[in-house]
Parts: C-alpha cells; sequence; structure tokens
C-alpha cells in the first residue's frame, strides 16, 4: 500500500470549499467539500446537523470507511457505516459527521492520516464544533485508521470507536497496520498505554473472517489491564460487518455524546 514519509505527513494544506454553505442550517443535510493537497483537489463530505439537533457547537464525529469506499468521487464514505444512519435520521442527529475519502492504495495513515485531520479541522471551524466533543470512528481498514489517527493525535478525541479493525495486519493485506506500534514487541500493551485515558467501545462480529478477532480481544485485555474501562462488543451473529448493529444501537450515541475531553 502507498506509505509517505514525514515530510508529506507535515506537509501545509490548503483548503478551499465547493459550495456555500450557512453555518447553522434550519435543517441537517449533506454538503460536499474540497481539501486541495499539493495541487490535488480531494473531495469529502460533511453532515450539518440542524440548529434544533446540534445547537451552537454541536458535537463532531470524525468518520473513517473502509478499503471498499476508497476512491475520488466523495460520494462512497457516506453510503456505508455511519452515512446510512444519519440519513435515517437527518432531522435529529445532533453531531457534524466529516466523511474523508482516501485515495485507491491509500491507508488511514500518511497522506490518509493528514487528508482526514485537515477535513476535520476545516469541518469543524466553519459549522463551529464542540472541540470538547470531537469523537473518531471508523470500520475495517476505518478501524485501524481509528488507532492510527488517536496515537497521532492522543488529546484531540473525546471518545473513540473503532468497529471490525485491529492493530496488526490481517492475513491477505500484509500493508494493512497501526504505525505507531508496528516495531513495539508488544503493539497492544503500547497502544494501550499511551490511550489509557481515552473512553472507547470497539465493536467486531464473532464471525469475522476478514479481520482477526482475536487482536481486538487482545486490543480491550490490553486496555482493561492498565485500567481504560474499555467497552467490547462481540456481535455473536455477525461477520466482518459489525458497523450495521454498532452504529443502529442507541446506547452507542447516548454512551458517545455523554463524553467530554
Amino acid at each position: 500500500m502507498f506509505r509517505t514519509g514525514m515530510a508529506l505527513v507535515a506537509m501545509t494544506l490548503a483548503c478551499c470549499t465547493c459550495s456555500i454553505a450557512p453555518a447553522r442550517p434550519d435543517s441537517g443535510r449533506f454538503v460536499q467539500h474540497d481539501l486541495v493537497m499539493a495541487g490535488t483537489t480531494y473531495r469529502y463530505q460533511v453532515f450539518v446537523p440542524s440548529r434544533a439537533a446540534g445547537g451552537e457547537h454541536p458535537p463532531v464525529i470524525l468518520f473513517l470507511h473502509g478499503s471498499g469506499e476508497r476512491g475520488d468521487d466523495g460520494d462512497k464514505p457516506v453510503a456505508v457505516g455511519i452515512g446510512p444512519y444519519v440519513r435515517a435520521h437527518v432531522d435529529d442527529f445532533p453531531a457534524i459527521v466529516v466523511f474523508p475519502q482516501a485515495r485507491e492504495q491509500w491507508e488511514w495513515s500518511g497522506p490518509g492520516a493528514v487528508l482526514a485531520m485537515q477535513a476535520l479541522d476545516a469541518a469543524s471551524r466553519e459549522f463551529h464544533g464542540d472541540a470538547r466533543r470531537t469523537y473518531l470512528t471508523g470500520l475495517s481498514m476505518g478501524g485501524y485508521g481509528v488507532w492510527e489517527l488517536a496515537l497521532l493525535h492522543p488529546q484531540r478525541f473525546a471518545a473513540l470507536v473503532p468497529i471490525s479493525g485491529a492493530i496488526r495486519p490481517p492475513s491477505d493485506e500484509r500493508d494493512l497496520f497501526v504505525t505507531p506500534v508496528a516495531n513495539e514487541s508488544d503493539p497492544y500493551g503500547a497502544l494501550a498505554r499511551r490511550l489509557r485515558t481515552v473512553p472507547i467501545w470497539i465493536f467486531h462480529g464473532a464471525k469475522d473472517d476478514v479481520v482477526p478477532l482475536e487482536d481486538d480481544r487482545r486490543t480491550a485485555a490490553a486496555l482493561e489491564a492498565v485500567g481504560n474501562g474499555v467497552r467490547y462488543t462481540e456481535f455473536p451473529d455477525a461477520n466482518h460487518n459489525a458497523w450495521d448493529p454498532a452504529y443502529t444501537s442507541p446506547q452507542l450515541w447516548t454512551w458517545l455524546f455523554a463524553q467530554h475531553r
């Protein structure tokens, strides 16, 4: 998979919007924006909640899609995972949701990590998001990305919700792993120590044959060992798609929006 050095990660990005949206619309809606990096335009979408649902400073969710949603159309990331749930609750979902899109062959590391954080920053500024209630979630490749970005920005997120992810590579995709702990003899313990105080809820399907279930079990155990208080849910009948039952769980949203930095 495509990875770059620290020079690209540190690159300054210029951000512009391709559509003009009121700061606080009267109804929830999705808007498409552009982000320019090194002369290349990257499309992403933002869900902006209604004024009644979100208030003056809504919470913010950064959503990281899976490998199947990579590309440059700006649309695929909203079609799977949190997007359909938000669309079904467009009038009462209370949070800004940011949907960056990784290019083909990218992961949520290197330029993908930079792109995601710049999209989050831009949307949070434009729509007056609450910095104390900024959350990170993702599925499959995006589950890996949750750990990646949380380790790179340990003070940024009020809570993490990785779904169907892992730390070490799945057997069929050796380039997919969490880079900040990749060289640790015990990557689970290293991650747990660095994220010891961050609220976390992990979801995985018990029948997952794509990303090893044992990896998330080991991560949860390591977090418990350092006193994190992690929540861990296995759906007994779910295969790799644990995101539909996770995102449609009312308990998840009650828990998530109660978390503050």
